[in-house]
Formats: structure tokens, sequence, C-alpha cells
């Protein structure tokens, strides 16, 4: 400034900055000395922080490092967002993971690195894996080497974690659930079914640990604590094997139903209470993350062949002698893609984006059923969709990932944006993709294998 022209205090400088972008922030803070520590100030950089994502912890900046600050967290996970929205040669490592010698029917991370609370320096992350080859097995997706693995069991049928409290639950080909010590791969109990193909589903409620169990018999078995003693099972789907599990986030509800009968009705649980949904043959049902306990389902609709989308709310009303479970029909609407032999996949962002997948067609729909965008990404159909707050990931038999970005539009709602694929290898060694999962800073997706051994296919960013 000119010697003639009075000094801008401290506190005007940094009330102006606040109308500026981290761009114009940066480059404002070149310009003199008194402009560097007023762009500098710690406020203007968590403001800028919270305005971008809802949640920010600067406790992640001081495992070891200097310089803790809001612009050090700001300009670190922005920059490692760019790399994770470009997809550049270089913002990432891939590396295949081998050891399975046969098909893997599932894959969870059991330390990853959260989208809520990134750790922007550690990026290591652990994913435990089951196969037919009746193995379960723990992979450094960094350096793809296998921590342990379990002895050798009836082939195997699914997997699921609680990271929390890290703890690998499968189930095997011949009903068995199993639980695992993640660190170790030590077995800590089990539990027969004697059902060959069990949905499982774990959560807590307070202190509380359960697994609910869903059945080819159409039964849902609830097991607590790591014993995993039977507390209860009801029959949902007689005749007709359980492949609809959900809780909601609330951990209040369960909804269980099968898609084998366009008659059938999916239960809602409570306690000792059930009643049905008023809607038959459901194909795809998913709790909306961001609402205590809104459900929405596709489900077969009138006439016969045509589809539709429905939006419930789930309740309990109690009076003075029974409580009663009420379902609360929010919206409906029909839904036209091809969803004759073919897998249909749904997932919610938040309250008003719900993102529905068939064949090669992933179509996003509001909560009145307008249709927000729709991407043909793959060329041959999608067999698996990972969300988060960041990213949504697709899998494809055309063993490619498509990788798709959110971001807030004008209107202040969100937008799905399309922006790259990313490879699988190739088509003389797999099929094609047949599951995926992300955390914050990886994407981990299942490669099946034309010799009948699957790869897992980790692919990492760092800043």
């Amino acid at each position: 400034m000119a010697a003639s022209q009075p000094y801008l205090i401290g506190d005007c400088l940094i009330q102006i900055f606040t109308f500026l972008s981290e761009e114009d922030l940066i480059s404002a803070s070149s310009v003199c000395k008194d402009w560097h520590e007023a762009a500098d100030t710690q406020w203007l950089w968590r403001r800028l922080c919270l305005q971008r994502w809802s949640f920010c912890n600067l406790a992640v900046l001081g495992s070891g490092q200097e310089d803790v600050s809001w612009k050090r967290y700001y300009l670190r996970r922005s920059h490692l967002e760019m790399k994770m929205t470009k997809g550049s040669t270089g913002g990432y490592t891939c590396k295949s993971i081998r050891g399975h010698t046969g098909k893997v029917v599932g894959f969870v991370y059991l330390q990853g690195n959260l989208s809520q609370n990134p750790d922007l320096w550690s990026s290591s992350a652990t994913v435990c894996s089951a196969s037919t080859d009746g193995t379960v097995r723990a992979w450094n997706i960094q350096n793809g080497k296998c921590l342990w693995s379990s002895p050798v069991q009836s082939p195997l049928a699914g997997i699921i974690c609680d990271e929390q409290r890290e703890v690998v639950i499968t189930a095997d080909s011949t009903g068995l659930i199993k639980t695992w010590q993640g660190q170790t791969g030590q077995e800590v109990a089990s539990f027969p079914t004697a059902s060959p193909h069990c949905m499982l589903l774990q959560y807590n409620i307070n202190n509380d640990w359960f697994l609910t169990v869903g059945t080819n018999m159409g039964s849902v078995c609830t097991l607590a604590d790591s014993s995993l003693s039977k507390k209860s099972s009801v029959v949902v789907c007689d005749s007709f094997g359980v492949n609809i599990l959900l809780v909601s986030p609330d951990k209040k509800w369960i909804v269980a139903g099968t898609k084998d009968s366009r008659d059938l009705s999916p239960k809602v649980f409570h306690s000792e209470e059930n009643n049905s949904l008023p809607v038959s043959g459901g194909q795809a049902a998913v709790f909306i993350p961001s609402q205590a306990a809104r459900l929405a389902i596709v489900h077969h609709s009138q006439p016969r062949g045509n589809n539709a989308l429905t939006v419930f709310d789930v309740s309990i009303k109690k009076t003075k002698y029974k409580s009663e479970i009420q379902v609360q029909q929010v919206e409906s609407f029909p839904v036209s893609l091809n969803m004759r032999h073919t897998q249909i996949l749904l997932e919610a962002r938040d309250s008003n984006c719900i993102m529905l997948a068939a064949g090669h067609q992933l179509c996003v729909y509001s909560l009145k059923g307008a249709l927000l965008a729709s991407f043909t990404d793959h060329d041959l159909p999608i067999t698996s969709i990972c969300v988060d707050s960041f990213r949504a990931v697709t899998a494809s038999q055309d063993l490619s990932l498509r990788v798709l970005t959110w971001r807030r539009a004008a209107d202040g709602g969100l937008k799905l944006e399309s922006q790259y694929h990313l490879l699988g290898g190739s088509h003389t060694m797999s099929r094609g993709f047949t599951r995926v999962a992300c955390d914050y800073s990886s994407i981990v997706a299942s490669a099946e294998g034309l010799d009948g051994k699957d790869v897992l296919k980790a692919y990492s960013f760092t800043c």
C-alpha cells in the first residue's frame, strides 16, 4: 500500500477475505506481510473446511505432524479429493491381490479410512475376504500382503464385519456362522443354522451386539453377544429364502423379505412386533441414511410386469394396551428401467437422492420421482454399487469401475457427475467385476477369474 493511504486493520482484512475462494485467499497471502498474516488466520480456513465438508477433525493432523492448522488440513484434503476426482495416471496405485484358490463371495473393510473422519496422513487399510476355497483372509491393500488366513473349512457363502469391534463374521455352505478376531484371525464363536445360504446383518444397540441371520428356509434368527447366543427366530417368507435384510439407521427396525416371490410382502420388525409392508414382489430395498427410519423399495406393481419405487416412513404407535407398527407411504412412482432378467441395485445418498441400477444403466431419482441423472458408462451390466459422501463407484461385467463424484448444485441439492474408468485388466484373465467397496481414499473390487481363482483389485489414492 502507498504510504499516503491508511492501513486496513487486521480485522477488516479478515472480514473482506471471507468473500474469497481458497484460490483467491492463497493469492492474497502473497501480496504483502499484512495480507499474508490475515489470509493465514485459522478462523478463515476453518470456515472454508466446514463449508466444504460437513465434519472435519483437526486431531487427525496431530499424529506426529508439525504445523497443525486448518489451512494445512484444507489444502491436503482438497488436493487428495482433486486426485480422486480426476483419476489421472500417477494419482493412485493399483495392486492385484491374489491368494484365494476359489471364488471370492464377499469382502469387507475391517480397518478403513472413514469418509466422515478421514486420516489424511495414514492411508493404510485392511480388507477381509471370504472364498469358496474355505478360507477367510485379511489383506493390507496398500502392499497387497496377506496378514492372516483362517484354516480351510467348508466353502464360504458370505462375510460381514463389525469394524468398531474388529470382528469378522462369516457363513459357510452348511449354514455354520463363525466370528473371527479381526487382528489375528482367531476363531471366536460359532452357531449352526442348518441353512446352506444365509444373509448376515450385524448392528449395535447402545453397547449390545446383535447378529441377524436370514436363512434360505424363510426364517430370521437373531443372535446376541460374542457367544452368538440365540435370542429369537421368526418365519418371514415360508418356502422362500430371505435375501432382503436391512437395519434402519436408528437401529430400531429390521426389514426382511424375499426377491423370489411376486406375492409375498417384506416385513418390518420391532422387538416382538412385526408388520407387512403394503407392497409385494420386493426386488431391492434401502434405508435412507439421513433419516431415522425411511425405507425405499423397488417392487412389482399392477399391471404385472411394471415396477415402482415406493418410499415409506416406519414408526410405532403406542397405546395403553399395545404397540402397533405403522408404515406410512411418503411417495411412490414408476421406474422405467428394463429390469427383467437382471439384477436390481438400490442405494441412497441422502433424503432426496436415490440411485437405481439395472442392466448397464444407472439412474438418480429425487424423492418425488424426478429423474435427476442417467448414466450409461458401462457396456455390460452393473454388478455392484458403493456410495459415500464424496463419490459413487459402479462395478460391471465389462471389467471396469466407473467413478462418479457428488457436488452441490446451484439450488443447494446434490448433483452426481461421471468422472473416469478404473480398468481391471484383461478379459483373457477375468470375466468381469462382481463386487466393489470403498473407503475415503481407496477402492477395492473383486474380479471373477476365468480359471476359477478370483482376484482383488485395490486402488489407493495418496496425497
